[in-house]
C-alpha cells in the first residue's frame, strides 16, 4: 500500500478534515483483551468512581490508537507513520448510556526532507483536550 496524499499537495497548516470516533464500552473491553490491560477503571464503573473517576475511563493507549488512525487513515497507509508521540492530558469518560465521542483533528506543522511532513494533532473528548504535544511524522508519496 502506498500513501495517498502527495508531499507537494499540502503545505505548511493544511488541515486535515476532522473525524468523529464513537467509544464505547464495548470497545474498550475488547481492547482489554486486545492489550491485556484488564484494569477494572476501563470496565467496571463501581471500581472507577471508588478511585475518584467520575466514571469508567478508555485506556490511554485506545485514546492514543485513535488518533494514530486518524493520520494513517488520511495518509492511506499505515507503514508511512515514521514517529508518533503524545502526551495524556485528560481521560476519555465512557458513560454506559451512550458511550462517548472521541473528536480528533489535525494540522500539518512541518515539511521536512525525503516527503516527510509533521502532523500536530488535537484529540477532544466532552470539550476537554485529552491528548497534548499530539505529533506523528509520516512519509507521503
Amino acid at each position: 500500500m502506498t500513501a495517498k496524499v502527495k508531499f507537494d499537495d499540502v503545505e505548511v497548516g493544511t488541515e486535515l478534515p476532522a473525524r468523529s470516533y464513537p467509544v464505547a464500552r464495548l470497545n474498550l473491553v475488547m481492547y482489554a483483551g486486545a492489550s491485556g490491560d484488564f484494569n477494572p477503571i476501563h470496565w467496571n464503573e463501581r471500581f472507577a468512581r471508588s478511585v475518584g473517576l467520575p466514571d469508567v475511563i478508555a485506556h490511554g493507549m485506545f485514546t492514543m490508537a485513535e488518533a494514530g488512525r486518524f493520520v494513517t487513515d488520511w495518509v492511506g497507509d499505515p507503514a508511512a507513520l515514521l514517529d508518533y508521540g503524545v502526551r495524556f492530558s485528560s481521560p476519555v469518560v465512557v458513560p454506559d448510556e451512550g458511550g462517548a465521542t472521541l473528536e480528533v483533528s489535525g494540522k500539518v506543522e512541518d515539511k521536512l526532507d525525503d516527503n516527510r511532513v509533521v502532523v500536530v494533532l488535537t484529540a477532544r473528548s466532552a470539550d476537554q483536550k485529552v491528548l497534548t504535544q499530539a505529533r506523528a511524522t509520516v512519509r507521503l508519496a
